[in-house]
């Protein structure tokens, strides 16, 4: 069975190099990792274009702010500009902004990247410190900034651009899972639903080489057993070996297969069994010779709690100035276009449990809660949704469509009930029904848009949205909250999921 399955790669943008797809490397052989031919271009486009943002930002803030009253201006702009470019690319360097890892999915590589920027800009204010130099404020707080300004939506479109290619299969990585049939089935499961995070699982080992059939596991091939497992990774040329749990798997049995796959260069993923468990909350660290996974608590105070807090009030009170011409116009369109009042209170489950009034444009026609008996429900658990609820106006499938009836929960935000990102605020009757995981959902303020509106918003089932909401509860960090922000305009913009 592990001859036969060898599974060839597919889509030219994922094509392996043939040479390297055929080849069997002895166990204990050094060899070079199966790097499609994707990998390097993608990463070489990024880096120029962090390259150009820096070069093009430090180039027309030099000639549009020089310092041209001194007689030597051209060269103190020479010097700081090319000083400024090499400071900020070696900062990206160290800190690992263009690492093949994080390129193309998570929010790692915007946080890197925004580290690195920082790290630039306080370098360089402190070599100005040392040189008493009054003409670096001009590149650390303009020539910086413009470079983020430019190389955040470079990045960002570059992303777009890999994830519609992985959409139409393309530029994946060949994945190997092996463990338990059930948990091997759940992560082929997830690739299938998120194939932007550029996965494509194309094999499976499991503990006696069968799956839900003698040949495959939901649709994949099943090549072999476990015990055999990095014999089929060098004949298969695969670029990730996912281990899933299964019994089979002790430590010393892990720590053969690292030592066996050496030679192969494919990189060794281990799922932990905390799976919604990520991002800042884990830490591997040596421990009596030991590594160990630490797990640390969940942060709800501090210091990036008191950021998180000075964002979400200055924030909304930006954005209810910026949009006050729009409030007022939306509320006059609502007068006119049916009786009622133009807001909709409605009292909702904010932190630690505690109710709120939370506010929303009216969109529904007056006395609409009385119909609801009569209406037939669409959405998935306790929610109440309909895809063409007739309570709706004219007026109002326009607002929902757009999320445009959430505007006045900037309220809200500005009083400190909420939040600009975070869990759904949930209805009391809802939080009637929640189990003690559920209820972890109340440990932080429900937020106008969060995962769960970024992902699917009403579309998605009840339970993918609970999860959502606790990954956000369980892994916050601020630039999570930056990338949810981020992805909230095109989720409005498209209306995807808005009904």
């Amino acid at each position: 069975m592990g001859e036969q399955a060898s599974p060839t790669r597919h889509g030219v943008h994922g094509r392996l190099s043939p040479q390297r797809a055929r080849r069997v490397l002895p166990i204990g052989e050094p060899g070079q990792a199966p790097i499609a031919a994707w990998e390097p271009r993608y990463r070489r486009s990024v880096v120029l274009s962090d390259v150009f943002a820096t070069v093009l930002s430090v180039t027309v803030v030099g000639l549009l702010f020089g310092a041209r009253g001194s007689d030597n201006w051209q060269y103190l702009w020479v010097v700081l500009g090319v000083t400024t470019v090499a400071l900020v690319l070696c900062s990206l360097l160290m800190n690992r902004a263009w690492s093949p890892n994080v390129l193309g999915h998570g929010a790692d590589e915007f946080g890197r990247l925004g580290r690195g920027l920082f790290s630039a800009a306080v370098v360089l204010a402190l070599g100005g410190l040392a040189v008493d130099s009054t003409n670096i404020r001009l590149w650390v707080f303009v020539a910086i900034p413009a470079i983020a300004l430019l190389s955040f939506p470079q990045r960002y479109l570059l992303r777009r651009f890999l994830h519609k290619s992985r959409k139409e299969g393309k530029c994946l990585l060949p994945v190997l899972v092996a463990g338990s049939t059930e948990t091997a089935r759940d992560l082929i499961v997830r690739t299938k639903l998120a194939p932007h995070l550029g996965w494509r699982v194309e094999a499976v080992c499991t503990f006696d080489g069968r799956g839900d059939t003698d040949a495959d596991l939901e649709g994949v091939p099943v090549v072999g057993r476990l015990k055999d497992l990095a014999g089929h990774v060098r004949r298969g040329g695969y670029r990730v070996v996912a281990i899933a749990s299964d019994p089979y798997w002790t430590p010393r049995r892990l720590q053969e297969l690292a030592w066996n796959l050496e030679g192969s260069e494919a990189e060794m993923v281990v799922a932990p069994v905390l799976m919604e468990v990520a991002g800042p909350r884990l830490h591997v660290s040596a421990v009596l010779g030991m590594p160990l996974l630490r797990v640390s608590a969940p942060v709800f105070s501090g210091a990036r709690r008191v950021v998180k807090e000075i964002v979400d009030r200055v924030g909304s009170g930006l954005l209810l100035t910026l949009f006050s011409p729009l409030i007022l116009l939306i509320s006059l369109l609502i007068l006119t276009d049916s009786r009622g009042a133009v807001f909709y209170r409605q009292r909702r489950v904010g932190k630690d449990g505690k109710t709120f009034m939370m506010i929303k444009f009216r969109t529904m026609v007056k006395d609409a809660h009385k119909m609801r008996g009569t209406l037939a429900n669409e959405g998935f658990g306790p929610l109440f949704k309909m895809r063409k609820d007739p309570r709706v106006t004219k007026v109002g499938a326009v607002l929902r469509r757009y999320s445009l009836d959430e505007l006045p929960q900037l309220f809200n935000v500005v009083t400190g009930s909420m939040s600009l990102v975070g869990p759904r605020p949930p209805l009391p009757e809802e939080t009637e029904k929640y189990g003690p995981d559920v209820r972890r959902r109340l440990l932080v303020k429900p937020g106008m848009t969060g995962l769960w509106q970024v992902s699917g918003r009403s579309d998605l089932p009840w339970e993918e949205s609970v999860r959502l909401d606790l990954r956000y509860v369980e892994d916050w960090s601020l630039t999570l909250d930056a990338v949810i922000l981020w992805k909230t305009v095109r989720a409005v913009v498209t209306g995807q999921g808005a009904y």
